[in-house]
């Protein structure tokens, strides 16, 4: 009876599974070449995929989520999936280059998804950009909210100016990575002090940051350097995230399970710094932590100590490693410091030498985690080409040497007869006649006699 019971249960399950799937996927709409002509009258979200992608597999039930919870909070982005490879045309008029690729469509701007493949991001992404591109605040309470909801935000202070319409451009290029708003003077808080107007801030880390266009340079970029917080969670993307900041990146490498004394330390030093040191390296360095050094020993193209500090320039695959042993905040501000000056050797880098070396380490590597994953396989994968190019030499190579050989014969035979006739002729010819002088006959080679013979 509970067997029954059970089962029953099970198979109800299975159905409200099923259920809220075929439910999920009626709020995303397969589009088709439809699509190009009426896409303009509505806000879209579109990922462009193809059937036999595995990460497009993999992003279909998030996809499903994320049509569904739009759909249910009133968002007047529409949720759609297009095939790219049945649909190629239209997909290669939105720059689609890569499987899956996801789109948020704005008249006629087309904003890039580059985040993490989660519901959560994905729907934050859509609700950003769709919005408006500044985003006014027009009370204290207002700000406050904003500042509750989120990590990183920039704000223009002041009325219309040059300075503004940078802001603006700077804004319709990076929406896709933070939020802009703008305000008056009396709608900032009472801690942030300006000293002329306008001005444009970012807010993070509990604290603010004034941009100075003698010290910063150009708007956007410095937009772009200041859109992360100033102490993250390091992982392969948020590094290669990184690289267009033009930060040096210090990270502490630790084994998070280990709670030794040593990992721990390093981790808190890194805060410490990056709190307390805040004003004095903002502008060059991003600090953080990384769980493992799988990732970071792919980059260095060695195996990295754990645990231990380094400090990458992501833009250029420069890294620099401790000269000396980091006891406390002090210690690594010094290293910092020795950094920035050129005191401490750069290793890595672009030049063609190490782009090689990258080559050999990225075959290596492969091999090897194919060999690691599947030893069979790999025995096919590599035994089988270097089989048949074993075969095909050799033939090459027997096939040269019987060749020579023929022809060798043919040339010394020549060379004995010194007559275009016939083998058999030139034997009666070498016999001795009366009359001529006993002189030796030179004995000709073993191979052109039997040739003679035949």
């Amino acid at each position: 009876m509970a067997a029954r019971r059970r089962g029953a249960a099970l198979r109800l399950c299975a159905t409200v599974f099923l259920l809220d799937m075929a439910f999920s996927k009626g709020y995303v709409e397969d589009l088709d070449e439809s699509f190009k002509e009426n896409r303009k009258d509505d806000i879209w979200l579109v990922d462009f995929y193809a059937p036999w992608c595995g990460h497009c597999k993999k992003l279909e039930p998030i996809w499903n989520e994320v049509g569904l919870e739009m759909k249910s909070i009133g968002s007047p982005v529409k949720v759609g999936k297009m095939d790219a490879t049945s649909y190629s045309s239209i997909a290669s008029e939105f720059g689609v280059r890569g499987y899956p690729t996801i789109k948020l469509l704005k008249g006629d701007l087309a904003y890039n998804y580059r985040g993490p493949r989660t519901k959560d991001d994905i729907i934050e992404f859509a609700h950003r950009v769709s919005g408006a591109l500044i985003r006014p605040l027009p009370s204290q309470q207002m700000f406050e909210h904003v500042q509750k909801r989120h990590r990183v935000f920039f704000v223009y202070i002041g009325g219309e100016s040059p300075l503004k319409e940078k802001y603006i451009d700077a804004a319709s290029e990076l929406i896709v990575y933070t939020y802009f708003f703008s305000a008056s003077e009396e709608v900032v808080p009472e801690y942030v002090t300006l000293k002329e107007m306008p001005a444009v801030l970012v807010f993070k880390d509990e604290t603010y940051f004034v941009y100075d266009e003698y010290e910063d340079g150009d708007l956007s970029s410095w937009i772009n350097r200041e859109r992360f917080q100033n102490y993250l969670t390091m992982d392969g993307f948020l590094l290669y995230e990184l690289g267009d900041t033009g930060k040096l990146v210090a990270i502490a490498v630790i084994d998070e399970k280990n709670t030794s004394v040593e990992h721990t330390r390093l981790k808190s030093i890194i805060q410490e710094v990056a709190r307390d040191y805040r004003d004095q390296f903002h502008r060059d360095f991003q600090f953080g932590h990384m769980d493992g050094n799988d990732y970071i020993n792919t980059l260095l193209m060695d195996e990295l100590k754990v645990p231990t500090v380094v400090v990458l320039n992501t833009s250029n695959q420069q890294y620099f490693l401790l000269d000396r042993q980091i006891k406390n905040a002090e210690d690594m501000v010094q290293f910092i410091n020795n950094v920035l000056d050129g005191t401490v050797d750069a290793q890595g880098g672009d030049s063609i030498l190490q782009r090689l070396k990258r080559i050999v380490f990225d075959a290596k590597s492969t091999i090897v985690s194919i060999f690691k994953s599947s030893p069979l396989m790999g025995c096919f994968l590599f035994g089988l080409p270097l089989g048949v190019i074993s075969v095909m030499c050799y033939g090459i190579y027997t096939a040269d040497a019987d060749g020579g050989y023929t022809e060798e014969r043919y040339e010394v035979s020549k060379g004995e007869t010194g007559s275009p006739e016939p083998v058999e002729e030139s034997k009666e010819k070498q016999e001795p006649r009366s009359g001529d002088s006993l002189v030796p006959a030179v004995q000709e080679p073993k191979d052109v006699l039997e040739k003679k013979k035949d």
